[in-house]
């Protein structure tokens, strides 16, 4: 069983993002390092690139940002090797296909096994075009993270057959960003999910509020916030350590909550 699994096994998980390098890389460590401390059960680290596109505004400006303060993979690769010293909590990289088919894909993954890293989450390559990439996270023993969407319907079930870690539940059709109402119907889409595997599911896209939270993760196994950290990051930037700190907290009691 890998380190995502077992951060499922006692209680609800609470996940958070957020863009590597943004505004700097230090900054970058010591908001990875509070957020583990302040109740984060899992952390993704974006990995900067410039057509996001399952990105809103608010990570795209992230993205942006980390880009110009010079972020670069092998930069995102140290900032890994330097946290694991300090955090033992899974870690799992938030990216696109061609940082990866650049950097080279076997490269990449043999290098997030070095440094620590568990999964990778690779949001524009669609479930019939995985094998590859599949075969090689599996060589290096990292999950890679399948996401399901309100628009997946009957292939639910087919992803969630192979699924590793965790699986993604997108609980809004567009791009992330928060959102004050989620009408979508998770619980069925969990339930899909749960008939063929008992890989965690875990809620993403528009959670911002403790009471979202509460709300998706009673449905599911956990909840993922990304877009509502990078505002607090925007709005403070170097600063943003104990502002974060705060949210991660306020955040993860409403995920207990559930």
């Amino acid at each position: 069983m890998s380190r995502i699994s077992e951060a499922f096994k006692k209680e609800k998980a609470f996940i958070a993002f957020i863009t590597g390098g943004d505004p700097d890389l230090e900054t970058s460590y010591e908001l990875i390092k509070t957020m583990a401390e302040n109740g984060a059960d899992i952390i993704e680290i974006g990995i900067p690139f410039s057509d996001p596109i399952a990105e809103g505004p608010v990570i795209q400006e992230a993205d942006i940002r980390a880009l110009n303060a010079g972020t670069t993979t092998d930069a995102l690769f140290d900032l890994v090797s330097r946290l694991r010293k300090e955090i033992e909590i899974p870690l799992v990289f938030m990216t696109y296909m061609n940082p990866v088919y650049v950097y080279g894909i076997d490269k990449f993954l043999k290098r997030c096994a070095e440094v620590g890293i568990d999964g990778i989450i690779v949001p524009d390559v669609p479930f019939e075009e995985k094998a590859d990439l599949a075969e090689d996270c599996k060589k290096n023993g990292i999950d890679l993270i399948s996401m399901i969407a309100p628009t997946s319907l009957e292939r639910i079930e087919t992803i969630a057959k192979e699924a590793e870690g965790f699986i993604y539940c997108v609980s809004s059709l567009g791009v992330t960003g928060v959102r004050s109402e989620i009408t979508t119907d998770i619980g069925s889409m969990v339930k899909h999910v749960k008939n063929v595997t008992d890989v965690p599911v875990a809620v993403g896209f528009g959670i911002a509020t403790p009471e979202q939270a509460k709300k998706m993760a009673g449905l599911s196994d956990g909840a993922i916030v990304g877009s509502a950290i990078v505002k607090l990051v925007a709005k403070y930037g170097k600063d943003a350590v104990p502002y974060v700190a705060d949210y991660v907290k306020s955040m993860k009691a409403g995920v207990l909550e559930a």
